[in-house]
C-alpha cells in the first residue's frame, strides 16, 4: 500500500503546514478524539512485542512485507519498522490490523503452510455426500496417504498448494452427490457434516460451526435433525433440552400439543424453500431475486438447495 500525497481535508495536510479551513478542522477533530481517549484511559499505543512476533512469524511462513501491508491496510515501511522492533510501542489500530492478518490459501505462495481446518472440513464434507477418499485424492493431485493424514486431523497445517487443490475439487463436486455408500456411512459414523452445513465464506474459520439444518441452535433444528435422520449436533441438543425445560410446567395435553406443533414446523420447510426456488428460477428469477421473493438470504437459499438436491424424476 503506497502512501498517497496528503489531500486538503486530511490531518496530514495540516501537519505539512497547510492552514486551509478544512485541514484545520481535520486536525482539531483528531486532537479532540485524542484528548477524549486520554480522559477515558484509552491508550492509542500498545506494546509492540506481540505485533513484531506475529510479523516475523508471517515472514518465516513465506509472506512478503508487501503482502502483509496489503492485507493489513498499511504501508510496507510500517511493516518493516514493526518487524525490526524499532519502537517499544505501536499504534493500537495498526497492531489490531496486523494481528488480524493470517495465512490463507488465497493470500500466500503455494509452498507456504496454512491451517488445515478448512481442508479437513472440505474433504470430510465430500466423503459425507458419497465421494471416496481415493477419488478426492486423485482429483486434487495428492496421495491417498497424505490426504488420509489430513482428513484424520493428524496435521494442523499443510501447504497452500494442496489446500487450493482440495478447495478446487470441493467447488466442483460439493453440489452434486457421489455414489459411494461406504463413504456416506463412514461420515455418519464420525459425525462429519456435508457441504450444505458449511458456509463457503467461513469454512476456513476455526471458530465457524457447522449448521446441519439451517436452524441449528434451535428446537426446530433438533426436530429437523430427527426427522431427516441427520447426526445430532450439540447446539440442537442443548436447544431442545432448553425448550423442554421452558414447557415442563404445562399440563400433559398442552405439552404434547406444543411438542407436535414444534415438530410440524420443522417437517418440510427446507424442502418447500428448495422446490419454490427452483420453480422461480425456471420462470426466470436469478438467485438474488428468488431469495428476495422467498424472504430469505441468498446464502440461506443456497444452503437449502444443497440440502435438498433435485431428483432426476423431479427434473
Amino acid at each position: 500500500m503506497n502512501r498517497t500525497t496528503p489531500q486538503h481535508g486530511e490531518r496530514r495536510c495540516y501537519l505539512r503546514g497547510c492552514r486551509r479551513p478544512e485541514c484545520r478542522t481535520a486536525h482539531y477533530r483528531y486532537m479532540s478524539r485524542y484528548r477524549l481517549d486520554r480522559e477515558r484511559g484509552n491508550s492509542r499505543r500498545v506494546a509492540s512485542g506481540p505485533t513484531t512476533a506475529h510479523v516475523r512469524n508471517l515472514i518465516a511462513q513465506g509472506w512478503s512485507r508487501s503482502q502483509i501491508a496489503d492485507v493489513s491496510g498499511c504501508t510496507e515501511a510500517a511493516v518493516a519498522r514493526v518487524a525490526r522492533g524499532v519502537h517499544p510501542t505501536v499504534r493500537a489500530d495498526l497492531s489490531r490490523r496486523i494481528l488480524a492478518a493470517q495465512p490463507t490459501i488465497r493470500t500466500v505462495n503455494e509452498r507456504t503452510s496454512v491451517a488445515a481446518i478448512g481442508t479437513i472440513r472440505r474433504v470430510r464434507a465430500l466423503i459425507a455426500v458419497g465421494y471416496p477418499l481415493i477419488a478426492i485424492a486423485e482429483a486434487s493431485g495428492i496421495t491417498k496417504t497424505a490426504l488420509g493424514h489430513i482428513v484424520n486431523h493428524e496435521n494442523d497445517t499443510l501447504t497452500a498448494r494442496h489446500a487450493r487443490a482440495v478447495a478446487a475439487t470441493y467447488r466442483a463436486w460439493s453440489e452434486r452427490p457421489g455414489t459411494s455408500v461406504r463413504s456416506r456411512k463412514r461420515a455418519v459414523a464420525n459425525g462429519w457434516p456435508p457441504p450444505a452445513a458449511w458456509d463457503d465464506d467461513t469454512i476456513d474459520d476455526p471458530a465457524a460451526v457447522a449448521d446441519w439444518t439451517g436452524a441449528c441452535g434451535t428446537d426446530r433444528g433438533w426436530w429437523m435433525h430427527t426427522l431427516q435422520k441427520l447426526p445430532m449436533c450439540e447446539r440442537c441438543t442443548a436447544a431442545h433440552e432448553e425448550w423442554k425445560a421452558e414447557h415442563r410446567g404445562l399440563p400433559s395435553g398442552e405439552f404434547q400439543a406444543a411438542l407436535m406443533a414444534s415438530r410440524a414446523s420443522a417437517s418440510s420447510r427446507g424442502t418447500g424453500i428448495a422446490e419454490d426456488a427452483r420453480e422461480l428460477m425456471r420462470l426466470g428469477c436469478d438467485y438474488e431475486q428468488a431469495a428476495a421473493r422467498l424472504g430469505i438470504t441468498r446464502q440461506h437459499l443456497h444452503q437449502e438447495l444443497k440440502r435438498h438436491p433435485e431428483t432426476a424424476t423431479a427434473a
